[in-house]
């Protein structure tokens, strides 16, 4: 039997026994998952938040995701877990509320000027009337953008809520994957933000696009981004985090909402 046929024999004989101890190779097995999405997580966060305090937070996500897993569904567990793992790492992170309230506040009002002036405009503003429309100067607005990507927690991965869905919610990053591959959450209302999505994506500036791109579908890391595109780190942070509030502020004005 190979190791493929010994996982799915272990999967449905925990499904059939809940062994406490066939769980625990479960959770052995996949325990590599935990640190792949820790050290994403943790590659966009201040250095006084530990990658090993974040992969404890992920273990539980892990945990709750072996146990509530159907191997009989047509999803693979890699991205069924991935999804529960990154929730329960950035729940715990909010719990703590480590960010600062100003730096919450400044992306508030840049992701705020950023749909107003969309809409006024019909197209993505650029830094320097984003600037003006907040009344600072581009070097300012700059070093907001620092300050922010130096405190976003994996912000595509943040729960949103369709509006005239009941209640369904789904992350921002599902939206952006393969959308061939079976949904882990289920029929979580995607069509609606899915096509939304697709069309904030399109009307990112080009440097932000391939940002998003690389960064998501390629799993590149902002160093690696820089050097495909021949700027510093903390330049492709900034275009990332510009991304991520230009994403944000389309939805908002689209109807769509961060769950709360």
């Amino acid at each position: 039997m190979n190791r493929v046929d010994e996982t799915q024999a272990l999967w449905l004989e925990y499904r059939r026994s809940r062994d406490q101890s066939l769980r625990n190779r479960l959770i052995l097995t996949y325990a590599p998952l935990v640190k792949y999405v820790a050290g994403r997580l943790g590659s966009g966060l201040p250095a006084h938040v530990d990658e090993a305090d974040l992969a404890s937070y992920g273990l539980l996500g892990l945990i709750g995701a072996i146990e509530r897993y159907d191997p009989q569904r047509d999803v693979k567990f890699e991205t069924y877990a991935i999804a529960r793992i990154k929730g329960a790492i950035i729940d715990e992170l909010r719990a703590m509320d480590w960010v600062p309230r100003s730096v919450r506040s400044r992306a508030r009002q840049i992701e705020r000027g950023m749909a107003e002036l969309e809409a006024k405009l019909g197209r993505a503003p650029t830094d320097e009337e984003l600037a003006a429309k907040l009344g600072i100067s581009e070097d300012e607005l700059d070093e907001s953008l620092g300050d922010i990507a130096r405190s976003s927690i994996a912000a595509l991965d943040e729960l949103w809520t369709v509006s005239g869905s009941g209640g369904d919610q789904i992350a921002l990053i599902d939206t952006i994957e393969d959308e061939n591959a079976a949904d882990p959450q289920g029929s979580l209302s995607e069509t609606e933000l899915k096509e939304a999505m697709a069309d904030a994506i399109a009307a990112l500036p080009e440097r932000e696009k391939v940002v998003v791109t690389l960064y998501y579908y390629e799993e590149l890391t902002l160093r690696e981004i820089g050097e495909v595109l021949g700027v510093t780190e903390s330049r492709v942070s900034q275009l990332h985090t510009k991304a991520v509030l230009r994403l944000k502020a389309h939805l908002h004005s689209g109807g769509v909402r961060a769950a709360t």
